[in-house]
């Protein structure tokens, strides 16, 4: 599947989100956890501004320079409103969140096909916590190696390259991280998955691009294990040979 492929099943995911009153509800709770968390540590971060700035920089004496001290200023909160939006998804993601997407899937899966399917004589409790061990290298490990190469790109000559490079390897690892709900719910191991990642690497840039548009983004990652699913089961039927008549 291309990249635009990708976008289709985000979109039809959302749609079908919208349109069953247990996704919705469970979509904008989603979206409230994230929301509330972001609220609450921009609010922690931004209250420690003045003196992070004083850590970097006291405010000069000079009228000539004082417009430079400004704008530094405004341009901290904003990198720290960016930080504390992605810390308020981690938590979310870590806490709360990957609970939510599962159930998620598990309606759509059920909705779309009759059953849902999950590891043999595996209790569900052990499920959830393998879905929860696999937040770190899925989803935290990648986005955190995202920060870091946004920083690179500011302080080294490659940084137009990594400017571009930086979200479009979030939108992936976003993408992944509810395409992988299915496999890692029947318990498949992280190489196996991976794999299946970079296999489908047109696909899953495509799914996260809606992921990189300011605000509307909340609501496309809220119900976007919808569309994910949806991909898994399509993906399942066409790797199934068809019967002989």
């Amino acid at each position: 599947m291309n990249l635009f492929s990708g976008i289709i099943y985000n979109l039809k995911g959302l749609w079908l989100g919208v349109r069953t009153p247990r996704l919705l509800l469970l979509g904008f709770l989603r979206f409230a956890v994230v929301a509330v968390l972001t609220v609450v540590v921009a609010g922690l971060i931004l209250a420690k501004h003045a003196e992070i700035l004083a850590l970097l920089w006291q405010q000069p004496e000079s009228p000539w320079i004082v417009w430079a001290w400004h704008l530094a200023s405004w341009l901290l909160s904003l990198l720290l409103m960016g930080i504390s939006a992605v810390a308020a998804y981690l938590i979310a993601q870590l806490l709360f969140a990957v609970f939510i997407m599962d159930l998620m899937s598990r309606i759509t899966e059920r909705t779309l096909t009759g059953c849902v399917t999950a590891a043999p004589n595996a209790p569900i409790i052990t499920q959830m916590g393998f879905l929860v061990r696999q937040e770190l290298p899925r989803n935290i490990i990648p986005v955190l190696l995202t920060l870091v190469i946004l920083v690179l790109g500011w302080l080294t000559p490659l940084g137009p390259v990594l400017t571009v490079v930086a979200p479009m390897a979030a939108a992936i690892f976003l993408a992944w991280d509810n395409t992988d709900l299915i496999p890692a719910r029947n318990l498949q191991p992280f190489g196996k998955r991976f794999k299946a990642l970079v296999k489908a690497l047109p696909f899953h840039l495509g799914f996260g691009l809606p992921f990189l548009i300011p605000v509307l983004n909340l609501i496309f990652l809220s119900f976007a294990p919808v569309g994910a699913t949806m991909y898994h089961i399509d993906r399942e039927k066409k790797a199934v040979p068809p019967t002989p008549g």
